[in-house]
């Protein structure tokens, strides 16, 4: 199974599988969003760390049963062969109302089928008002025209 675009990445072709990744984590489907990794992918999240798709799924199904209306933005940072750097900020609320802004890092490496064998993420999450949140777009993918991170100064 291929995932388009394949690496080595270009500047063009890396931002295109960033926003790929974001759109597919937009959409909070936890099966599908594994299907983007490879059978034996690696992955440390915060300081938790998982392998394989079957624990990937399990883990998105997690966060997004207590991250609710989940809001996702990823910016390239840098790349190199099969190599891509992203930061990334989200918005959500817990079930008690109290909304957060995540922010953090990612290294991703691929295969030479556009799968990510390796993600390493840190984040920070960062207690916010409901009157400062940014992401207002519909659940789902972010607009074009909505501001990036750089655009609202993240």
């Amino acid at each position: 199974m291929q995932r388009p675009p394949l690496p080595p990445f270009t500047e063009d072709t890396a931002k295109q599988k960033v926003r790929l990744a974001e759109d597919a984590w937009n959409g909070r489907d936890p099966a599908k969003v594994a299907l983007a990794y490879t059978p034996d992918s690696r992955w440390r999240n915060r300081a938790e760390f998982l392998q394989g798709r079957e624990a990937i799924e399990a883990f998105l199904t997690r966060k997004w049963q207590r991250e609710l209306e989940y809001r996702l933005i990823k910016e390239l940072w840098a790349f190199r062969d099969s190599r891509i750097a992203v930061r990334f900020a989200y918005e959500f609320h817990d079930d008690s109302g109290q909304w957060y802004r995540a922010y953090g890092n990612e290294n991703w490496e691929f295969d030479e089928n556009g799968l990510m064998r390796l993600r390493i993420a840190s984040i920070n999450d960062a207690p916010i008002a409901e009157g400062e949140r940014k992401y207002h777009w519909p659940q789902g993918r972010r607009p074009d025209d909505h501001p990036g991170l750089s655009d609202l100064g993240f």
